[in-house]
């Protein structure tokens, strides 16, 4: 392992954000399913469950712990990550927490996690075992780990920059999405209150959920997605949370200028200073 003192490589550059994954609850290709998406040879129809990473002047900042974050990682090769903020506490966002295991040792201190109580409360309980207070077999038995609590509409400085936590809402569900300078990441949202509005103000690069066709109960589908799109008017958004619905190759020549649908591997780059 490496020692704590090692300087971790820095392979994301500050105000660049790499999407880690952009698909469904269940990924596409989805299990049994033998759709034209599903079997496409497109590798930009291949999504994982969703998070990004974005460079900040101080570390890594991972956003939600999906399933698939350790394929994820090594495919980007990302690693090493800082510090972690989660939008919500569905398992397509948390259930790939216990590969932050390897990250004490590189960062020399437990991983910090910026959540809500309420998020931080199904973490305790669905990763009890993190918090344990009995010494451990070996180092590294256990993910080493410090939530740190957020807050809607309260700033904070997370590695070197500002982050605001914006309230959102997935169907019944409280939600955040996130701001950094002229950057905003909105997923698993079908409803944007005017007060997240207000603060989408002179973004130039918004990431918004558009998981399908067709309207559903928690997510925006692709005309709610557009609509929200038109009325923050960044200049370029990009589409996450995907279906199976859509193809790469039928759907981008289809959208408006400046939309377009994000995929495994994307990198784009943002302002971190902007206001």
């Amino acid at each position: 392992m490496p020692a704590a003192n090692d300087s971790p490589q820095r392979d994301v550059k500050v105000g660049e954000v790499v999407f880690l994954g952009t698909g469904t609850s269940v990924g596409v290709p989805a299990l049994g399913c033998n759709c034209d998406v599903c079997l496409s040879d497109d590798p930009r129809d291949n999504r994982t469950r969703c998070a990004i990473v974005i460079g900040l002047p101080s570390g890594n900042l991972l956003i939600d712990t999906p399933p698939d974050l350790r394929s994820q990682l090594l495919r980007e090769r990302i690693g090493v990550i800082h510090a972690v903020a989660f939008t919500h506490s569905h398992a397509d966002h948390l259930f790939g927490l216990d590969d932050l295991r390897l990250f004490p040792f590189q960062l020399g201190h437990p991983v910090p996690l910026y959540c809500e109580w309420f998020v931080e409360r199904r973490i305790r309980h669905s990763y009890d075992y993190c918090f344990l207070t009995t010494p451990m077999t070996h180092s590294g038995a256990r993910p080493q780990l410090e939530p740190r609590r957020i807050a809607p509409n309260q700033r904070c400085q997370v590695l070197g920059t500002q982050l605001l936590p914006i309230r959102l809402f997935h169907g019944t569900a409280k939600v955040l999405g996130f701001r950094f300078g002229d950057f905003a990441y909105c997923t698993d949202t079908n409803h944007l209150p005017d007060t997240a509005f207000r603060q989408l103000q002179g973004v130039k690069t918004l990431v918004l959920d558009a998981l399908r066709y067709r309207p559903h109960p928690t997510h925006f589908h692709l005309d709610a997605a557009l609509q929200v799109a038109a009325k923050v008017k960044a200049e370029s958004t990009y589409l996450t949370h995907i279906s199976h619905d859509f193809s790469f190759r039928q759907l981008q020549p289809q959208l408006p200028d400046g939309v377009r649908l994000a995929y495994d591997g994307l990198r784009v780059t943002c302002d971190l200073t902007a206001r």
